[in-house]
């Protein structure tokens, strides 16, 4: 009958090991799902952006090839001095154009990068939510097959997971590159 006992001992103990490891993933779980929720939204709106300035820079540039057609339909059809009026709007407007292009294309690319920097911290949340999945599920399973070894697993997916959470939360640049093309 001890030896029942100490049995059940060490199940207890195990199976507090387990919940007490699913709690503590399952919670930091919890506050990565909120933080990446956010970082997906400021994707959204960087993309967004980048796409319409993107569109207004095409736009500018559209506007400035016309301007600079029209001045030289005007200047070669115009008789000298007649059309130095409206060829000096046209040189302004293509001036202006000319000026506001790089402006644009800089302000697109900034988004544009914005939106990279957010994506690794993205796919690091992805990576650590994935991972400490896997580390509850193993946990379950060491808590039916009655095992350590099992939970030592758990507990290593489940630091994988926190160190790719914490790497998110930090803005740390490690990435899981082979991780993310091979699911990407």
């Amino acid at each position: 009958m001890e030896v029942e006992l100490s049995a059940e001992a060490k199940d207890k103990r195990l199976n507090r090991a387990v919940a007490i490891t699913v709690v503590v993933l399952s919670v930091f779980t919890g506050l990565c799902g909120i933080k990446d929720g956010n970082i997906v939204q400021a994707m959204q709106a960087a993309q967004s952006s980048s796409v319409d300035l993107w569109n207004e820079y095409q736009a500018t540039r559209t506007k400035q090839h016309l301007v600079e057609t029209a001045r030289a339909q005007v200047a070669a059809l115009a008789a000298p001095g007649k059309a130095a009026e409206a060829l000096a709007g046209f040189d302004r407007d293509s001036a202006r154009y000319r000026a506001e292009a790089p402006a644009l294309s800089a302000k697109a690319r900034a988004q544009a990068d914005l939106y990279d920097a957010l994506n690794v911290q993205d796919d690091q949340f992805d990576a650590s939510e994935a991972a400490i999945s896997t580390a509850i599920s193993i946990a379950a399973v060491a808590a039916l097959v009655e095992s350590g070894a099992v939970l030592a697993a758990a507990w290593a997916f489940g630091a994988f997971g926190v160190f790719m959470g914490l790497c998110g939360f930090l803005g740390l640049a490690f990435h899981p590159d082979v991780l993310s093309n091979l699911l990407g």
